[in-house]
């Protein structure tokens, strides 16, 4: 008796359970148009965070080499009409580890028109020759994420 009301309770609803999601779960597969995504993204973007846009951001002012005295110097325009404020973070990266990091907060650029960061620019001196990645990221207040990306050298 007790093997059966264990089976009542405990296992019989874990079977309906799976019977009744997978029928519901197959028949919204099966109309168009339609995926099944467990892990939505958080809308970030750019190299190996997600979807880049290039054309809407861009790095304004970046040599090919600099010297090891030579400051790397920056600026960033943002052509996408839905990141008229947020914040600008510009990471220079030396194969996967971080060289040096900036943060612009509160970046509001769209109705002049602006590079960023407004009335000052990114600047660091790199004193060890090799190659570089620098990644420039601007994120909304909504908090949409574009960025791009550029490599240069330091001799």
């Amino acid at each position: 008796m007790v093997s059966k009301r264990v089976f009542i309770v405990f296992v019989l609803p874990i079977i309906f359970s799976i019977s009744f999601g997978s029928a519901v779960m197959g028949d919204i597969l099966v109309q168009p148009d339609r995926e099944l995504n467990m892990m939505p993204s958080m809308s970030f973007s750019g190299g190996s965070h997600g979807n880049s846009y290039p054309s809407e951001i861009e790095i304004i002012g970046l040599s090919k080499s600099y010297s090891t005295s030579q400051p790397v110097e920056i600026s960033v325009q943002i052509s996408d009409s839905q990141f008229d404020c947020g914040d600008l973070y510009v990471t220079i990266y030396s194969g996967k580890d971080v060289v040096t990091q900036g943060g612009f907060f509160e970046q509001c650029f769209a109705e002049r028109n602006e590079l960023i960061p407004m009335g000052e620019k990114f600047s660091k001196v790199i004193d060890t020759a090799g190659t570089y990645k620098i990644v420039a990221e601007m994120m909304s207040e909504d908090l949409k994420n574009i960025s791009v990306s550029k490599e240069f050298t330091v001799k």
